[in-house]
């Protein structure tokens, strides 16, 4: 498990290209037949993956923990970007389609990963936040998810959020966890932007097509900093920070929250003339 220690928004705005990406983007992180997992103090997040080929993956601990197994004090999201596969979680096996979601609670021991087809592997998305509070394992599917519409075609962000793990979807501790997709001609996610004191945020994006890329703004208002950002790759982005992109194409990516505040509306946004 790969540790992350984030800067501070002070030393943030002395950071070149090379010193952000190092730090924010996490660049490799589906491999094939592997768990990855990256552990952030950015509010003790575990943002991974589980990418199944002919052998069961198994999610455990590791040392970082210091926990018996992985869900002893956590809860667990799971969003499903490849092929069909299974998640088997105490026993219990649930299906994945491509984007259906899982949710998995605080106490859950055994947690093991498998495709359906190897040769169209299953890319299990992992995000993971400390909890205080058992909520059972639940699974969404896509037609389950809450639909918010939003964005117009002028403003070129015509898109679709599908809320999965949330206030009035499924319960969780602390964890908020969906995806959002764009309409043809729709190629920017969040605008006007905003920050969230109360909650970080990671972003996945993915189902971006080959030789197109995803220009992820970050930093505080008045001094953004990009990030060029491939297919399946993640931004952590902290409380100060603001989060918002434009595609050379459309596009999907996966939003995943926690912190003390699980209503989705609340933000503080940034009229976009004020960006600098």
């Amino acid at each position: 498990m790969e540790t992350r220690l984030m800067p501070s928004r002070n030393e943030t705005a002395a950071l070149d290209t090379a010193g952000l990406r190092s730090a924010f983007l996490i660049e490799d992180l589906f491999a094939p037949g592997e768990v990855r997992l990256v552990y952030t103090d950015l509010d003790r997040a575990v943002v991974g993956t589980a990418v199944p080929l002919g052998e069961v993956l198994v999610l455990t601990a590791g040392d970082e923990l210091r926990a018996e197994y992985f869900c002893e004090r956590r809860e667990l999201g799971v969003l499903n970007m490849g092929g069909a596969g299974m998640v088997r979680v105490d026993g219990n096996e649930y299906r994945l389609e491509a984007r259906e979601c899982l949710y998995v609670g605080r106490g859950s021991r055994e947690i093991t990963f498998a495709s359906t087809d190897a040769k169209q592997p299953a890319g299990f998305y992992l995000v993971s936040y400390p909890a205080h509070a058992t909520h059972p394992t639940t699974k969404a599917t896509q037609a389950e998810a809450n639909r918010v519409e939003l964005g117009t075609p002028g403003q070129c962000n015509e898109r679709t959020i599908l809320q999965y793990i949330h206030e009035n979807g499924i319960r969780s501790c602390q964890l908020v966890m969906g995806y959002t997709e764009f309409k043809p001609g729709g190629v920017w996610n969040t605008m006007p932007p905003h920050t969230h004191l109360r909650r970080s945020e990671v972003y996945c994006y993915f189902d971006v097509p080959e030789q197109n890329a995803v220009l992820h703004m970050m930093g505080e208002p008045q001094e953004t900093r990009p990030l060029w950002v491939a297919n399946k790759q993640a931004v952590l982005s902290p409380a100060w920070s603001i989060h918002c992109g434009v595609g050379t194409t459309a596009y999907r990516f996966c939003w995943a929250m926690g912190g003390e505040n699980q209503a989705f509306t609340d933000m503080d946004g940034v009229p976009v003339g004020q960006l600098r």
